[in-house]
């Protein structure tokens, strides 16, 4: 369920309906697997997306099914659960959580990029952290990663990565030229973000 709902996603068609749909199965099912808990935590984390504030109240649910699912197999899918609970450390209000704050958020997607240091989404929640949290010059090299895989990202993924290069400023490394644009002489590489698309 988890899987078709992101793919909907992906390709820009999920309506509300498809998320509520998709929470209404998981929300039924008790498997206590690292599988399980994490599609519960990342699908009422899709409906709380979709909502906002008035699905505050099912911020809860999402802390405690993602940490559970951390509990059973940290590792499951390079670790989803670690990136997903540490997002939500960083996005969501302090007063809506029970386990975590911001510099908790921060500390898991650290440890996390460490561990898994080949996973691009692991470096962009980590430079989304830090540019949260108004501090953007250590997402700097995070996000020269990304760029770097860029290719990698799903749509939704690199509609993150442009909002915060245009957030966080000059890079410390070569940013690639547009598609069709002109690369730079030799010399003159640029620290602007690549051009809108």
């Amino acid at each position: 369920m988890y899987d078709a709902l992101e793919a909907l996603i992906a390709a820009g068609k999920a309506t509300p309906a498809d998320r509520e749909y998709a929470y209404a199965v998981v929300s039924k099912q008790n498997a206590d697997t690292a599988g399980a808990a994490f599609a519960r935590a990342a699908i009422t984390g899709r409906v709380v997306q979709e909502k906002g504030l008035v699905a505050a109240h099912l911020v809860p649910d999402v802390e405690r099914e993602a940490r559970r699912s951390r509990d059973l197999d940290p590792q499951f899918r390079d670790g989803a659960a670690t990136r997903l609970l540490g997002t939500l450390y960083v996005i969501a209000p302090a007063t809506l959580l029970e386990h975590g704050d911001s510099e908790t958020g921060l500390e898991l997607l650290e440890e996390l990029t460490a561990a898994h240091p080949n996973v691009p989404e692991n470096h962009l929640r980590l430079a989304e952290a830090y540019v949260t949290l108004h501090d953007p010059e250590p997402a700097g090299p995070h996000l020269c990663f990304v760029l770097d895989q860029q290719a990698e990202l799903g749509r939704e993924d690199q509609q993150l990565l442009k909002g915060l290069l245009d957030e966080a400023g000059p890079l410390p490394c070569p940013v690639p030229p547009a598609p069709g644009a002109r690369p730079a002489a030799p010399g003159t590489g640029s620290t602007a973000p690549p051009a809108a698309q």
